[in-house]
This record gives structure tokens, sequence and C-alpha cells, in this order.
């Protein structure tokens, strides 16, 4: 007898187990709140925690691109017809 399980059962297996782990892994109990103690003020903000006290990484300049130029047409070789 092979064990072997569709692919798709799996996925719900799985997303049945994470459902649930997922719900219970949250371990905020009440409202969310931003606070407001003097202890708080001396925490990091999250951009701090990401990149440090720089803030976030700056992008490199941007070099203007070189204007194109259309390749002049390529006409084939035919002969005059008067």
């Amino acid at each position: 007898m092979s064990l072997a399980l569709p692919r798709r059962s799996i996925l719900v297996i799985g997303a049945v187990l994470a459902l649930p782990a997922g719900l219970a892994g949250c371990g905020q109990k009440g409202p969310l709140y931003i606070p407001q103690t003097p202890a708080s003020a001396q925490r990091a903000t999250l951009p701090q925690t990401m990149w440090g006290r720089g803030g976030p990484p700056t992008a490199p300049a941007a070099v203007a691109p070189a204007p194109i130029t259309p390749a002049p047409p390529v006409l084939p070789d035919v002969p005059d017809i008067q």
C-alpha cells in the first residue's frame, strides 16, 4: 500500500494546521495602542530596527541614458520599375 498523498491533500492539511497555529501565535491580548510612557520614548522605531539610526538606504543616483537613435532602414537591392 502506498503512503503517498496527492499534492492537494498535503496543501489542505498544511492549511488546516497552519491556520490555528497562526491565530494562536498572536500574543497580544486586548486592543492595540501606541504606548505613551517615558520608557517607550527610548525604544527604537521600526525603521531604526531595520536599518539602524541612518534610516533606509538611499537609491543610487539615476544616470540618464544616452539617447537612442534609430538605425537607418535596410532596404533590399531591387531594380527600379518604370
